[in-house]
């Protein structure tokens, strides 16, 4: 009977762990974390007061028990020895395995800054530092966030909906420089800006100095912003320091391969620490969001327990409401070969980028309307995952990048993604549920219309194409 064990009790090894029981219903599994586990991007939710704590948790003693599942909470590795197929915890115990995972995630990362280690100063990675910030929310209190990158946009929307006077800070030219491209930046500065929040761009921070009950950040050109709390937002690295002398090779994160295992046999590596296949082809990339983690989870998973399943890789994606004004990028979007539609007096700005004759990336932004209420993001994610070559539906779309829905349907994309399953398998329902509650789905009207579209419901018509477009 194998003895499978799961550093980390994140995304990734959670659903490693469901999928680990998919498919071996004897074997043993440990859990080591450090943590109980939780959701690290359900914090801002948790801040602007939107959910309970306890609404945070992604597994229970209760759900892991039914799992079968040995969880050892409050404890971590400190060192791998892959020829004794062995892990040191930091209790000096040992723990043999027959395979082993490696889902550590990432930490915040800390910039030489002095000042950054005093009270006041914090990260918001931990529930202790949402705590804290709740803490200081009364009258009307303000924070000022270094790093205007995708976590200290979510963070910003979430204190942006309490009512908080906000000061962003990004060393780079413009915010969100891994996300969007400087047009699509420049109407997301114009709208934060419009609501109160003061941005600084291009400058970095010389220090953090104590201003009575309140903080003073001092920036590299001279200026400076006082704040209740200032929050550091500078990216994240991969857990990766226990790893030394293991001889399993790292690089930005650990290297994997398509199966998800490490340079050592039988040690696999899952969500932010791995860097892995990406999904639209070039060097091993590291892409450190929750479908990626998920993903990996559900693969490394299923290999842990004797399957051989590749992976077909991973594929860059943000999603970020910011007070209102939503902002999506998918794959490669700051390519040459590009067409960009921008409105910026609503604001509106979307960006296709190619390949070829293959979308390999794009932007969206605008209000929900126009984003997020529409079926777009998901046509567009769609078009660059499934990876096909669209003809002439290029030229169509450089002359109406508003128009997704034409090449989408007539390319059949749809059809392409339902062919894939990422187990050979259907998903299967999460074993916890906050509180035990069950969804209920409800059939709504418009359930029923959509079923009525059904081939099995009407004649199905033979597909004609678009006059001028030739086949597809």
């Amino acid at each position: 009977m194998a003895h499978h064990v799961i550093l980390g009790a994140g995304v990734a090894g959670l659903n490693a762990i469901e999928t680990l029981r998919q498919f071996d219903a004897e074997g043993e599994i440990t859990l080591i974390s450090a943590e109980s586990p939780y959701s690290r991007m359900a914090l801002p939710y948790f801040v602007a007061g939107s959910i309970p704590a306890e609404q945070l948790a992604t597994a229970s003693e209760e759900s892991l028990q039914r799992l079968r599942v040995e969880a050892r909470i409050g404890t971590r590795a400190v060192a791998i020895d892959p020829a004794r197929r062995a892990v040191r915890l930091d209790s000096g115990a040992e723990l043999a395995y027959d395979t082993l995972l490696i889902a550590t995630g990432s930490c915040a990362a800390r910039p030489a800054i002095p000042g950054i280690d005093s009270a006041g100063v914090l990260n918001l990675w931990t529930l202790a530092d949402a705590e804290e910030v709740r803490q200081r929310a009364s009258g009307r209190p303000s924070a000022t966030i270094i790093g205007a990158g995708f976590i200290g946009l979510i963070l910003l929307n979430a204190l942006h909906k309490g009512g908080w006077r906000l000061a962003l800070i990004e060393q780079e030219g413009h915010i969100l420089p891994k996300m969007l491209d400087r047009a699509g930046a420049v109407c997301v500065e114009r709208w934060l800006r419009d609501r109160g929040v003061e941005i600084h761009t291009g400058c970095s921070v010389a220090g953090i100095e104590r201003a009575g009950r309140k903080k003073r950040v001092v920036l590299s050109a001279g200026q400076s912003l006082t704040s209740h709390v200032v929050v550091v937002s500078t990216g994240v690295r991969p857990n990766l320091d226990f790893l030394a002398g293991s001889g399993i090779q790292t690089d930005r994160g650990v290297l994997v391969d398509e199966f998800l295992e490490t340079s050592a046999p039988g040690v696999f590596a899952a969500g932010d620490v791995a860097q892995g296949p990406d999904l639209l082809g070039g060097e091993r990339t590291v892409h450190a969001i929750q479908p990626t983690a998920v993903d990996h989870g559900r693969i490394a998973g299923a290999n842990m327990a004797g399957r051989r399943i590749a992976y077909p890789g991973s594929l860059a994606m943000n999603v970020v409401d910011v007070a209102g004004l939503h902002c999506m990028s998918f794959g490669r979007w700051d390519g040459e070969d590009s067409i960009a539609l921008c409105d910026p007096a609503r604001p509106v700005y979307r960006k296709l980028v190619w390949e070829d004759d293959r979308l390999v990336g794009g932007i969206l932004i605008g209000p929900a309307e126009e984003t997020t209420m529409l079926p777009d993001g998901g046509m567009l994610k769609g078009l660059v995952q499934s990876r096909l070559a669209l003809g002439m539906w290029k030229d169509y779309l450089h002359k109406r990048p508003w128009d997704l829905r034409r090449p989408y349907v007539a390319s059949r994309v749809a059809e392409r993604l339902l062919e894939w399953k990422l187990l050979g398998l259907p998903a299967q329902p999460r074993e916890f549920r906050f509180r035990g509650v069950q969804p209920k789905p409800a059939v709504s009207e418009f359930h029923r219309m959509l079923c009525a579209t059904r081939p099995e419901n009407f004649d199905v018509l033979p597909r004609t194409p678009t006059p001028g477009m030739g086949k597809t």
